[in-house]
């Protein structure tokens, strides 16, 4: 408590950064990931910087974003925009309108990648509506056939099987006649998100003009075993067979995992027996891991095991997904030392663990607040090139902070960068809430908060939230007042927007000190609540138009609000509670309060 009431030096004392790094940080990157170096060598990193935290800043569709991009008009190329646009990938609406103001520069060529990303980007947001728009007012010069299979994999991912297949027949209006790889694109996309039944229609109603193949019956029999229907697996590949479509080793696989998914085991390791001895075809590593999954999933380690010995036998190995599942069961049931032999296993066969297979190692170690193994986990991911993620660092910042290792996760804080890595809004969420929540801690926590505020990093709603009612509770209205007015004067128009949520914490205590034993006549409480009421009546707006109609993502964009709330009812509700806490403190004081009767009818415009 002593700590917290000291002015907020901590505020002052966060060194400035250079502005080079300043502008070389990935705003836009929700993750905080980094993009690729080597796509950017050609593009001016000063230039890509400065572009990117404008379109962190104008992110909202209110905003100036063009009139702020003119001055880099002269200096903007077709290398610096694709930059820009994978780096700004997860701010699809200023990336599209970026995207449109450099295409009508005069002499201004996009590169074709660019739309790639561009799509990607809106596809991911499933802003397909703008997607759509976009496609049909570009020239058909400036698209591609890669396109397609994007929008396929987004529309299935979204659950729109209809609008997937109706791409897929579009493909020819565009220029692009689809071809036997983008019809099995599109069962592909279908079956992976457990759309397989549109799938199989389709490609019973294109049997005319695609020919029959063991590829597209395998892509579908897989479709099945997603969805966990073994049956239909089973009668499709029955149907291939009578049809004269020799199954080959993949549409094997396929079947067989079909039947493990279904929980058919005993009949899955039949096929494989069969399929051996009836067909000649050799098993591969593929054959197995159904099965090892499947153990997996029935935490049956030594059925698990079993399966990785065969495996060995015939020389196969597991591939990287079939080890981290492997690594998560040995986890699960606390078998860490076991889940460390499985990755040096990994390293030994070839294979090189990627950040999944650290991380649920990470995972096991924070739960158990072991702080020392933590680390060293992170060290070897240094040594072995795989650089930590966001959910890495988040997982041990959080643990860090609560074992009371703050100068541990300092250090960590400050190495980040060393690593590559540039923390987003998640990442500052877990050490402001963090610290917030720790006694002598909040100077701590509002340091960090001016950082992430002054780097362009619009704050979650619940960070400001966490942060405003800890410093009321600590009663630091002054340290608020500062964070506030840091909030109004940033380049962000997100984050000035949000610090009416600061604001609102601050009138609350405006409001709450009328009932600490001040004498008010009537008229100075009728006056006290008309400002009151106004005060919040503009709030209320300001969040209807500003706020709450750009809901901010933890990836880091703003998608706009399908249903915003109906301010009258929010807004006649909070008024009704001033009204009744004012009529109650004219009261405690012995002044008159107007009675309303019970069965009056409120006024319709009393809002």
């Amino acid at each position: 408590m002593r700590s917290a009431a000291r002015p907020l030096a901590a505020l002052h004392r966060v060194p400035p950064r250079p502005i080079h790094l300043l502008l070389g940080r990935l705003f836009c990157g929700g993750g905080g990931d980094p993009g690729p170096a080597d796509a950017d060598a050609g593009a001016d990193p000063r230039l890509v910087g400065s572009l990117c935290r404008v379109l962190s800043d104008f992110r909202g569709p209110r905003h100036d974003l063009p009139a702020a991009l003119r001055g880099f008009a002269p200096r903007l190329t077709p290398d610096a925009a694709a930059a820009v646009l994978r780096r700004c990938r997860h701010l699809p609406l200023p990336s599209l309108r970026f995207f449109l103001f450099a295409a009508e520069l005069p002499g201004f060529s996009h590169h074709p990648d660019s739309l790639l990303v561009l799509a990607n980007s809106l596809a991911g947001a499933r802003l397909f509506p703008l997607l759509r728009s976009l496609l049909s007012d570009l020239p058909p010069s400036a698209l591609s056939r890669g396109l397609f299979p994007l929008l396929f994999r987004a529309y299935s991912r979204a659950r729109l099987p209809e609008d997937a297949i109706r791409a897929f027949s579009s493909m020819a209006g565009f220029g692009f006649p689809p071809t036997i790889a983008d019809f099995h694109s599109l069962l592909f996309a279908l079956s992976r998100n457990g759309l397989v039944e549109y799938g199989e229609g389709f490609f019973r109603e294109s049997a005319a003009q695609f020919d029959v193949s063991a590829k597209a019956y395998t892509i579908l029999i897989s479709g099945w075993g997603v969805v966990k229907k073994p049956e239909n697996a089973r009668s499709l590949f029955d149907e291939m067979v009578e049809r004269g479509v020799e199954p080959d080793v993949h549409a094997y696989n396929a079947l067989i995992d079909a039947l493990c998914r279904g929980g058919d085991i005993t009949s899955a390791q039949e096929l494989l027996s069969n399929m051996q001895r009836s067909h000649g075809l050799v098993p591969n590593a593929a054959s197995y891991g159904p099965f090892l999954h499947a153990a997996c999933a029935s935490k049956d380690v030594r059925a698990a095991l079993r399966v990785l010995d065969r495996m060995h036998t015939h020389a196969l190995t597991p591939n990287l997904f079939t080890y981290n599942a492997f690594i998560r069961l040995l986890c699960d049931l606390g078998e860490i030392d076991e889940a460390y032999n499985i990755l040096d296993e990994i390293t030994t066969q070839g294979e090189k663990p990627d950040v999944w297979s650290y991380n649920t190692l990470l995972n096991a170690h924070c739960k158990l607040k072991e702080v020392n193994k933590a680390l060293r986990l992170i060290s070897r991911m240094d040594k072995e090139l795989c650089p930590p993620d966001r959910h890495s660092y988040n997982m041990l910042l959080k643990m860090l902070i609560g074992v009371g290792r703050f100068d541990t996760a300092i250090d960590v804080w400050e190495g980040m960068e060393k690593r590559g890595f540039h923390p987003g809004a998640a990442t500052y969420a877990v050490m402001i809430h963090g610290l917030a929540s720790k006694k002598g801690r909040a100077e701590d926590a509002c340091s960090y908060f001016v950082r992430m505020v002054d780097e362009g990093i619009p704050p979650y709603q619940a960070t400001c939230e966490v942060l405003r009612d800890r410093l009321l509770m600590l009663g630091l209205r002054d340290q608020l007042g500062v964070l506030t007015d840091r909030m109004r004067r940033s380049t962000s128009y997100t984050i000035q927007e949000m610090s009416t949520i600061m604001r609102r914490g601050k009138r609350a205590e405006e409001t709450k000190s009328l009932s600490n034993g001040h004498e008010f006549s009537g008229r100075d409480l009728d006056e006290n609540h008309f400002n009151i009421c106004k005060s919040f009546n503009e709030s209320v707006v300001a969040d209807q138009y500003g706020l709450r109609a750009l809901i901010t993502e933890p990836d880091g964009y703003d998608s706009i609000c399908t249903k915003p709330p109906d301010p009258d009812d929010e807004m006649g509700t909070k008024i009704d509670e001033l009204e009744q806490s004012v009529n109650d403190l004219k009261a405690e004081m012995g002044t008159d309060v107007p009675t309303k009767k019970a069965d009056e009818a409120k006024p319709a415009d009393s809002t």
